[in-house]
């Protein structure tokens, strides 16, 4: 707070040494130091009417309502979050979910009828797609070159 070091407080405690003397000097620290106890009780008297104040006035229960206003749930970030997490995690190299992967989850029974058709019209309308793709097919992952020449034997000879 002061930053005073011990080459200051010595020479203060000489100063003092030679200007109130030997004899007086054990009763004017005795004295110093009560000042500096009632200065800090005093500090710490304002301080907790300080405080006291803000609780009869409402000051917590007003920061409480911000905290949770701007909270990343309330705000729809938690969703953003996920929609990036899913996003980073995304593998191109997959297929894409098909009416078989739908079936697993906890669809009504319209929704999944639903998810079929679109499922079974995406798999035909597919630009790269062989006519005869099914759902089972759909649901292997792709093989892109390079992993379909990691799995094939290398001709060195």
């Amino acid at each position: 707070m002061f930053d005073i070091g011990w080459t200051e407080l010595l020479v203060v405690g000489v100063v003092a040494l030679i200007v109130v003397g030997p004899k007086d000097l054990p009763g004017m620290f005795r004295t110093l130091g009560r000042f500096t106890g009632k200065m800090k009780g005093m500090a710490r008297e304002f301080q907790r009417a300080m405080d006291d104040a803000a609780d009869q006035s409402g000051v917590k229960d007003v920061a409480k309502d911000l905290r949770s206003a701007t909270s990343s749930k309330n705000l729809g970030l938690d969703a953003l979050n996920n929609a990036a997490d899913r996003f980073e995690k995304w593998k191109p190299g997959m297929a894409p979910k098909t009416a078989a992967t739908v079936q697993k989850t906890d669809l009504s029974p319209t929704q999944l009828e639903h998810a079929k058709v679109i499922g079974s019209d995406t798999l035909e309308k597919a630009p790269d797609a062989p006519p005869a793709a099914t759902a089972e097919a759909a649901a292997k992952p792709v093989t892109t070159p390079e992993s379909a020449s990691a799995d094939s034997p290398k001709g060195d000879a």
